[in-house]
């Protein structure tokens, strides 16, 4: 058999960082990506890491999951990079498009993730943040947990979304129930539920457009 090679010299020296899945980023910001070892630790710093958003994960906190001192701070330190490149920058939700770009790389999680964006008067994106990672096709959430954080951010308004692994966007009766509960949560709250989003790799959709939310 004839095959060809591209010769050493020709093949790009580093990876396209842009092309690179998350868990491969958290390989390679660790070193561990060459030798690919301990797998299932970076799965778990990747749930962890998408548990949080820039600035909540401490040096300390690393250190708590395993990581080694030089790896903790590496972390720690592209945690600050990231929380100061993103806060000065205020993207608008002015539509379900506009927050389904912000939640699309958690389509391809095995497990439902659910997320909770805040939003200023001006509908701009405060935070946006993982509310709970759960089993596949089931994901519990209190309102405690999405609004304790809006109130914590002064939120005008929330938009709630999480994914569905199988990749069927139908609503079901569990989702139609959450969705219910934070609305009056919020009403009573004065921090209004603007639209919850279920989305896969390709599409979404959203439940006020579908009419379950006024």
């Amino acid at each position: 058999m004839n095959t060809q090679t591209k010769p050493s010299r020709m093949r790009p020296a580093h990876p396209v960082m842009e092309n690179l899945s998350d868990l491969e980023l958290i390989q390679y910001l660790l070193g561990t990506r060459k030798q690919e070892r301990e797998p299932e630790q970076a799965h778990k710093y990747l749930e962890v890491w998408d548990s949080r958003i820039p600035g909540e994960a401490t040096w300390k906190q690393w250190r708590e999951l395993g990581l080694s001192s030089a790896s903790a701070l590496k972390v720690a330190a592209a945690w600050e990079l990231s929380r100061r490149k993103l806060s000065p920058h205020l993207s608008r939700i002015t539509s379900p498009e506009a927050l389904f770009t912000q939640v699309v790389r958690w389509a391809e999680r095995p497990q439902e993730v659910f997320l909770c964006a805040t939003l200023n008067g001006a509908q701009e994106l405060l935070r946006l943040r993982v509310i709970t990672i759960g089993l596949v096709n089931r994901t519990l959430v209190h309102p405690r947990e999405v609004f304790a954080p809006a109130l914590g951010d002064r939120s005008a308004g929330i938009i709630v979304a999480h994914n569905h692994p199988s990749g069927q966007l139908q609503p079901s009766r569990e989702d139609l129930e959450v969705t219910m509960r934070l609305k009056q949560a919020g009403d009573l709250l004065g921090i209004p539920l603007l639209d919850h989003l279920i989305f896969s790799r390709q599409a979404f959709v959203s439940l006020k457009q579908l009419g379950h939310l006024p």
